[in-house]
């Protein structure tokens, strides 16, 4: 029985880089999945059809990933981080600004928001998946889970301490405080009842504090 020849790199030339292979199909399944789900939209985005779309295998899909909603999940925030790397021209930092100024400190998020909101790159796949979100109610659940809560939480520790400054009233839920920001810019984008821009986050910070304020 002959010898089998274990493989070796041929000298003079690196062994191939699986990492970076890995990485480079990574990045093709985040751009394939968020195209797809704006050109078709989500029910008829399927997990063949980003593998295709990406020149990979299934397998290699299903080696990662349970779903296509996890792929869509995964490459969304992929998205949104690479957007804010980019805007923060550096490493992205979760984190709410704490100035001691509770009004200006909503107002910069809200127009970071905008921002990223009317980037045309963002706007699509998160319409999309947005609209699918409110027929189904799995689909609505994890977004609000995976995508919205993060930022939520942040919102929320903020105004928890400008509760203890004083800033607004002691007796808030400040879950609902909380809507007074974001639930009118979401209604405003979805549904196109109205143009967004920092001048209108603004106003929404400024009528929602005027009620929030101490009595």
């Amino acid at each position: 029985m002959a010898a089998q020849k274990s493989a070796q790199p041929t000298p003079g030339k690196s062994a191939p880089d699986s990492t970076r292979r890995s990485e480079r199909s990574r990045r093709a399944i985040y751009d394939a999945a968020l195209a797809l789900v704006v050109e078709v939209g989500y029910p008829k985005t399927t997990i063949e059809g980003i593998a295709a779309r990406a020149g990979v295998g299934k397998q290699t899909i299903y080696r990662w990933w349970s779903s296509k909603a996890d792929v869509l999940m995964e490459a969304f925030l992929d998205l949104a981080e690479r957007s804010q790397r980019e805007a923060a021209s550096g490493p992205v930092t979760y984190t709410f600004p704490d100035t001691g100024d509770v009004a200006a400190d909503i107002k910069a998020v809200l127009r970071a928001t905008v921002d990223e909101l009317r980037d045309p790159r963002f706007e699509a796949p998160s319409r999309a998946l947005a609209a699918e979100g409110v027929v189904d109610e799995q689909l609505g659940r994890e977004l609000v889970g995976k995508l919205m809560q993060p930022s939520l939480d942040l919102y929320m520790d903020r105004l928890r301490a400008a509760q203890a400054a004083g800033q607004v009233r002691e007796d808030l839920d400040l879950r609902i405080a909380l809507e007074f920001f974001i639930s009118p810019l979401a209604q405003r984008w979805l549904q196109h009842t109205g143009p967004i821009s920092h001048e209108y986050t603004d106003t929404l910070v400024d009528y929602a504090l005027q009620g929030l304020a101490p009595r």
